[in-house]
Parts: C-alpha cells; sequence; structure tokens
C-alpha cells in the first residue's frame, strides 16, 4: 500500500513538473525521491510549522498554509539533486497543482 502510494505521489510531482516551466525534475527516480522528501517534510515539519504559526493562520483563514506549503517544497527543492523550483511563486503553484493532482488521483484510485 506504501508503494502504490509513493509511485502515485511520484506520479504526481513528475505531472506537476510538466505542466509548469518553473519547475524541474529530471527524471523518474528524481520524481520518487521528490515524493518521498516531500512526504516526510509534511510528516515530520508541517505540524511544527502550522502549530508555531498558527495566530498567522488563524488571522488569515488559513491561507497562510499556502505559504508554508510552498516553503516546504522550496525546503525539498534545496535537499532533492534532480528537483528544483525556481522561486516562491512556483513553489506556492507547484503546490496546488500537486494538492489538486494527488487530490484526482486519490478519487480514481478508490
Amino acid at each position: 500500500m506504501i508503494i502504490v502510494r509513493l509511485l502515485v505521489n511520484a506520479l504526481a510531482v513528475a505531472a506537476a513538473a510538466y505542466i509548469l516551466p518553473g519547475v524541474v525534475v529530471e527524471g523518474f527516480w528524481a520524481a520518487v525521491i521528490t515524493a518521498v522528501v516531500i512526504g516526510f517534510v509534511n510528516a515530520i515539519l508541517r505540524p511544527i510549522i502550522v502549530v508555531l504559526t498558527l495566530p498567522i493562520n488563524f488571522l488569515t483563514f488559513g491561507l497562510f498554509t499556502f505559504v508554508i506549503n510552498a516553503v516546504l517544497i522550496m525546503l525539498a527543492s534545496s535537499f532533492v539533486p534532480g528537483f528544483s523550483v525556481e522561486n516562491f511563486w512556483w513553489a506556492l503553484l507547484f503546490s496546488l497543482v500537486l494538492g489538486f493532482i494527488n487530490g484526482f488521483l486519490g478519487v480514481l484510485k478508490k
């Protein structure tokens, strides 16, 4: 089950990078490693950052979460060779597209 989810996320990363010109994934293995790193970052760092930024998240009605996602994508791009994001705005758009693709693929999987 975890392998299937990893491959679906890697497919979503590759598709989002194909759609967006500001995001580069240099191959299938780079997409797989990117999916692993993004999953790890979202599992470990994201909850901590969301709790620490709860007041600003509350004031912006949750929209600051998009900023957190973009920063975490940029953090992942700094660790993964073969995955690069041009700037913050491409990271923000990448996180949105990645979320839509993962949601669509998750509906298809069920």
